[in-house]
């Protein structure tokens, strides 16, 4: 975990940063991380849960452990790019090489906001991705993602934390912040 925090909040300074410090999810990161080490990364994720349950973290940190640099790192917020004309741009942009990195990363938050039209539009481009494209589709609402989208993706389930696994991460941040918690403390915090 980040230990420094500066005029910043705690969940943007504690948020995880490597698939060691993802808790609650193992069922994911441990096959991400056996895929990275087998060199067997697909070219499409979709990764469904509820709000606040990694999964915008660990599509930054599989980008991360892929060797994707800042530059070809693309983050697009669905919500606010619904539009057929986003995804257009995406597709003519994807078949340009990586700057300095072995793919382009794309990660769109709030999938599930897209429009029809812009989901026709992206469909072409899953199909027949570039061999250097990854995308990780992160929805609240997987039934709102359509099937011909959903059936080219690799999907992973987000599931909420245990209330045992919360506490012990209250815990951890109180004490890389200076206090300590009993434990029925940090339990009630964690409901």
């Amino acid at each position: 975990m980040k230990k420094e925090v500066k005029h910043t909040t705690l969940y943007r300074a504690y948020r995880p940063q490597t698939f060691k410090e993802v808790h609650g999810q193992s069922h994911v990161v441990d096959v991400l991380a056996k895929a990275i080490q087998n060199k067997k990364v697909a070219h499409a994720y979709l990764f469904a849960g509820s709000r606040g349950t990694g999964k915008t973290s660990v599509a930054r940190i599989l980008a991360r452990e892929l060797g994707v640099s800042d530059k070809d790192l693309y983050e697009i917020d669905a919500a606010s790019n619904t539009g057929v004309d986003n995804i257009r741009e995406l597709r003519e942009g994807v078949f340009v090489a990586p700057f300095d990195s072995p793919y382009k990363f794309y990660i769109i938050d709030e999938a599930h906001m897209l429009s029809r039209a812009a989901w026709n539009a992206f469909l072409k481009t899953l199909e027949e991705p570039p061999a250097h494209a990854i995308f990780v589709l992160a929805t609240t609402e997987k039934d709102k993602i359509p099937d011909t989208i959903q059936s080219r993706c690799e999907i992973y389930s987000f599931k909420q934390p245990t209330r045992e696994v919360l506490a012990g991460v209250i815990e951890d941040v109180a004490k890389s912040e200076g206090y300590s918690l009993e434990r029925s403390a940090s339990e009630l915090i964690a409901l």
